[in-house]
């Protein structure tokens, strides 16, 4: 592993410490895709639609924590620039 591996992966511990409801949203849908995935190859395909259905809603509210996260940091570091 080399030095530019070591600083990716510290990039990503200190993403998934300032906001760790992204890594859980995309688990989350990930999860609800594969469940869905899984229901339409039984034959159960209401099911499925509803877990479609169900990770458009997770997906959605995943994009909208990254907007708003991103947006959050960013007044934080136009603030500490102003006071420095």
């Amino acid at each position: 592993m080399g030095a530019g591996d070591a600083d990716t992966e510290e990039l990503f511990k200190s993403k998934k410490r300032a906001n760790p409801f992204v890594p859980i949203g995309v688990l989350l849908t990930a999860g609800v895709l594969t469940a869905g995935i899984i229901s339409f190859k039984r034959g159960n395909s209401e099911l499925g639609q509803k877990l479609m259905r169900a990770r458009v809603v997770a997906q959605g509210a995943t994009v909208a924590l990254m907007v708003g996260s991103a947006y959050h940091y960013g007044e934080e570091i136009k603030f500490f620039r102003k006071t420095n």
